[in-house]
């Protein structure tokens, strides 16, 4: 079989199911002792084994099932789950994670993991030795058949068939490894039994069984006229099915072996009855849940290959684009008719635009999901107590952003636990609990999505943060005197920045938050700090919604026409020519009560002067954190949504350009990008 058409789904599947063992471990360590958790850690790391196998990577196959095992012992209960047992399960997560991403990258999938394997073995092993000592063949039921539990009804079914001469079977039925769609060869196999007789109970159930809730084996209690040996055959020439195994059911015996059964549970155990429903509607509840969340989700999405939406995004943008340019027509025109048309059209697209928009959010989930097990691995090298909370993982953002924001948190995250967040001896001796918190938080606001990280840890400390910006000569000491606790805050993200004491693997070498800042404004964002001393710090993150369609201001220059993003205006102003100060060799203006400096854009972009001297300046504030700029340009066009294009790789290094656009007379405009230019 020709597996790599299967190859993208395989790497997506294979991503989402690691996730979901990742998270439900972490659930685990929490509450050790629900075994639905288990349940659902059993059922993902059984499919992820099935589609490696199924695929060919046996090096990934092999990993699960040793994994798998772990987890079926904790599923019996014949492992008890700690620490030390979660530590070796999440190595071999690690492993399967690497696994599954050189495989993405056109590897193998093939890794060193005997150290893992040894583990899981030693594990297995402990396990597999307390079973032996524990065991008493005499206990154990010889016929598995009584592993099904009969009530009444089907009780009253069997043993009226029986007097009327009919065969009451057991048949269990075992499906190969390797089978991919496990629910349909259940499918065939009850058409079998439901053309040769009447089904009267099924071990898992229907339900589970449909949503291939189960191993690869599964047993029917069946009532037919049919002989063994000629429903095994039926069955047998199914593909998939591994094996068929057909035993000859007694109710006679099942009765009489509960009976026994129950009375020396009662010798042994004080109130048997009244705790094992208890414990089996825990086990059963979570996954009747699961099962209908699934459902739901199931019969509400499609996968859909995210290059196409992007196709469909550049059609849009070509749309949007050809917009602009009926617009201009019809305003040039004056023709009723024609201006209500477009009116129309400009209200349907930008409906489009809306849905389109949408369809390319993605929860932030999908980064904020990586950072528990990160932090329970920080927390434990860094030899301290952390609570992790997680508020507005739904929120959504642009598959674009979502992909470029992720380090930025990491570092983030990392000098908080750091630098942040104190030692528990330490809290506890300023009064804190010694379990410290550190909260992420997204929520939409206008077209911004905020990231907020916030600690109650030691917060930022002014006095060391300008000493070491003095002594690194960031700043000298008279422009130390002047500024306010943000500007002094802001210092920290400054290149080659760093108040730790002491170097770690964790942070301290002056490099991160200088990159998060970058990498924060080339997306179109800000980064800003707050702080109190001794009660934490927050950062908080402002994105854009989308990159691909952005609202600029439309200018001149000369000749020229260039795009300003809304996103870094204040405002606009006209500064005659005479209110211009000097400050530093520089043009700068009052606005305000503040000095702000003025960038010449007609300088900068070298363009050719080609319009007589006003006596007056159009000027564009714009602002970066808390530091300003006035662009001078020669005249404001207006507001406008306009289509972010790349300019290629051969001009990528073009400096204070982010982009291009057309516009609707089929002219070009430069999209600046106000950051580069606000020193």
């Amino acid at each position: 079989m020709d597996t790599n058409q299967y190859l993208e789904l395989f790497i997506d599947e294979s991503k989402e199911h690691l996730q979901s063992i990742n998270d439900r471990l972490l659930d685990l360590e929490n509450s050790p002792q629900d075994l639905a958790i288990v349940g659902e850690v059993f059922r993902s790391a059984h499919t992820l084994k099935g589609m490696a196998a199924t695929m060919g990577y046996q090096d990934l196959a092999n990993l699960t099932h040793k994994m798998e095992n772990v987890l079926d012992g904790v599923r019996n209960q014949n492992i008890q789950v700690d620490s030390a047992i979660l530590d070796v399960v999440f190595d071999s997560v690690d492993d399967l994670e690497a696994m599954v991403m050189d495989i993405a990258d056109g590897g193998t999938g093939e890794r060193d993991v005997e150290r893992v394997v040894t583990l899981l073995q030693a594990i297995e092993t402990q396990n597999n030795e307390e079973d032996q000592d524990e065991e008493n063949p005499a206990t154990q039921p010889s016929n598995p058949a009584y592993e099904l539990d009969i009530d009444e009804f089907a009780a009253t079914v069997l043993e009226q068939s029986r007097e009327q001469g009919l065969n009451n079977y057991v048949v269990s039925v075992s499906i190969r490894e390797d089978c991919l769609l496990k629910a349909a060869r259940v499918y065939m196999v009850f058409e079998v039994f439901e053309t040769a007789g009447e089904v009267v109970q099924s071990s898992p159930s229907v339900e589970e069984l449909e949503n291939e809730q189960f191993d690869t084996t599964f047993q029917v209690l069946f009532v037919t006229s049919a002989e063994a040996d000629d429903l095994k055959n039926k069955i047998l020439n199914i593909s998939e099915i591994d094996d068929v195994s057909i035993a000859t059911f007694n109710i006679q015996d099942y009765i009489q072996a509960q009976s026994a059964n129950e009375s020396a549970s009662t010798l042994e155990h004080e109130e048997p009855p009244a705790s094992l429903p208890k414990e089996t509607s825990k086990s059963q509840l979570p996954v009747e849940n699961h099962d209908k969340k699934g459902k739901q989700v199931a019969n509400k999405t499609i996968r859909v290959n995210i290059d196409r939406l992007d196709v469909l995004m550049n059609l849009f943008e070509e749309l949007v684009i050809d917009r602009g340019r009926l617009e201009q027509i019809s305003n040039e025109l004056n023709h009723n008719d024609l201006k209500d048309t477009v009116e129309r059209m400009a209200r349907v697209s930008g409906d489009l635009q809306s849905i389109i928009l949408t369809m390319r959010m993605v929860p932030i989930e999908q980064v904020f999901n990586r950072f528990p097990r990160m932090v329970r691995q920080l927390s434990r090298d860094l030899h301290k107590e952390i609570d992790l909370q997680i508020v507005g993982a739904e929120t959504e953002l642009d598959r674009t952003v979502i992909d470029e924001i992720g380090d930025p948190l990491v570092h983030l995250i990392r000098n908080a636990l750091d630098h942040g967040i104190e030692s528990p001896e330490e809290r506890v001796e300023q009064g804190k609990p010694a379990q410290g918190t550190l909260q992420l938080k997204a929520y939409h606001s206008g077209n911004s999505v905020f990231i907020e990280i916030s600690d109650d840890g030691a917060g930022i400390h002014r006095e060391r943060v300008i000493q070491k910006a003095i002594s690194n000569d960031v700043i000298s000491e008279e422009q130390a005197a002047n500024l306010s606790d943000k500007q002094v805050y802001e210092l920290i993200m400054e290149s080659g920045f760093s108040t730790a004491e002491t170097i770690s693997d964790v942070s301290g070498r002056g490099v991160g938050l200088d990159v998060v800042k970058n990498t924060i404004e080339s997306l179109g964002g800000r980064i800003g700090i707050d702080s109190e001393l001794n009660r934490g710090s927050v950062f908080s993150i402002q994105l854009p919604l989308t990159l691909s369609i952005i609202s600029v201001m439309l200018v001149e220059v000369q000749d020229e026409k260039y795009a300003i993003p809304l996103s870094s205006i204040i405002e606009t102003a006209i500064v005659k020519k005479e209110d211009i100060m000097h400050a530093h060799n520089k043009k700068v203006i009052d606005f305000r009560g503040k000095v702000v400096p003025l960038v010449f854009l007609k300088e900068v972009f070298e363009t050719p002067q080609t319009l007589e001297e006003q006596p007056y300046y159009s000027v564009v504030i714009a602002r970066k954190g808390e530091k300003m700029a006035g662009f001078v340009v020669d005249s404001f066009i207006g507001q406008q949504e306009v289509v972010l294009k790349s300019l290629g790789d051969y001009l990528s290094g073009v400096f204070a350009i982010s982009g291009a656009t057309i516009l609707g007379d089929g002219q070009v405009a430069l999209i600046v990008d106000a950051n580069s230019l606000i020193k």
